[in-house]
C-alpha cells in the first residue's frame, strides 16, 4: 500500500483527501490511499514517518510551509525561490526532498483567467505568508509587478490603510493569499474600498472554499471578474502527483 497525505494544524475542511481519493478510483490505483495528518507542530514529522514507514510523499499546508525546513534533507529550486514548502518527495532510501507546486498551480491558472499582461500591469498581493510567496513568484515570472499587502506596516509592503480608491484604480488584478473568509468564518473579507472596483478588475482568491467568498462577492457585484482557488488547487496537486512518481 502506497500512502500519501496531508500535514497541517486544522484539516477539517482540506480538499487534499478527497481529491486523490477521487482520482486513485479513476485510475484504479487499489493501492493507494490519501490521509489526514493533524500535526502540534512541525516537529512531529519525524515521529509521523516514523509511525507510517510506507509513506510515499506528503503535502503540507498552514502552517508549516515554512517551519517544516529543518526536517527535510534538501530544498528543490522550486521551494527556495518561493521560500516556502507545500510538497515533500520521500524518496526510496528515506532522504526527504521539499518542492513548491502552489507558485507553478497559481501560475497556470491565472494565464486562464487574466488576460496578458499590457507592460507596467501591477498587481496586489492581499497577505505576506507562504502562499502570498508563491503568488510573488509566479507574478514575477508573468511579469507583473506587485505589491504585498499586510494588516501592519512591514518594510516595503502596503499596508490595508494606504488602499485608496485610486490605490486599486492602479492595481487591476487584486490577489487574496490569506484565509480570511475561509469557511466557517464566511463573513470575513479583506478591508477594501469595494466600490472602488470596475469591471476593469481581476479579483483572484486563494480560498476555495466557500466556492464564493465575500470577497469575490463583493468584486462580482461591483462588475469585477472573479475567481477562487480551486482550479489552482487542482493544478498544484497534480504537480505534486507528478513529483510523488517521477
Amino acid at each position: 500500500m502506497r500512502t500519501f497525505g496531508l500535514v497541517g494544524r486544522s484539516l477539517a475542511h482540506s480538499f487534499s483527501q478527497t481529491y486523490f481519493t477521487q482520482k486513485f478510483y479513476r485510475l484504479g490505483l487499489d493501492d493507494c490511499r490519501y490521509e489526514l495528518f493533524e500535526l502540534a507542530a512541525a516537529s512531529e514529522l519525524p515521529r509521523l514517518l516514523a509511525q507510517y514507514p510506507d509513506l510515499s510523499g506528503l503535502n503540507v499546508t498552514i502552517p508549516y510551509k515554512e517551519q517544516i525546513w529543518p526536517y527535510l534533507d534538501e530544498v528543490a529550486s522550486s521551494a527556495a525561490r518561493v521560500g516556502a514548502v507545500n510538497v515533500i518527495e520521500i524518496q526510496s532510501d528515506g532522504r526527504l526532498i521539499g518542492h513548491n507546486t502552489d507558485y507553478v498551480g497559481f501560475r497556470e491558472s491565472l494565464r486562464t483567467f487574466y488576460p496578458a499582461p499590457a507592460a507596467g500591469a501591477r498587481a496586489l498581493v492581499l497577505g505576506t505568508g507562504g502562499a502570498a510567496k508563491a503568488v510573488a513568484v509566479a507574478l514575477r515570472e508573468l511579469g507583473i509587478a506587485h505589491w504585498l499587502v499586510s494588516r501592519d506596516m512591514m518594510g516595503q509592503h502596503l499596508t490595508y490603510a494606504d488602499l485608496t480608491p485610486e490605490v486599486l484604480t492602479a492595481h487591476p488584478l487584486i490577489i487574496n493569499t490569506t484565509p480570511l473568509g475561509t469557511y466557517p468564518e464566511v463573513a470575513a473579507c479583506a478591508p477594501l474600498p469595494y466600490a472602488a472596483l470596475t469591471p476593469q478588475h481581476y479579483l483572484y482568491d486563494l480560498v476555495y472554499n466557500p466556492r464564493e467568498t465575500l470577497f469575490l462577492q463583493k468584486g462580482r457585484e461591483a462588475g469585477a471578474n472573479t475567481k477562487n482557488g480551486f482550479d489552482m488547487l487542482e493544478r498544484q496537486a497534480e504537480a505534486a502527483w507528478a513529483i510523488w512518481n517521477k
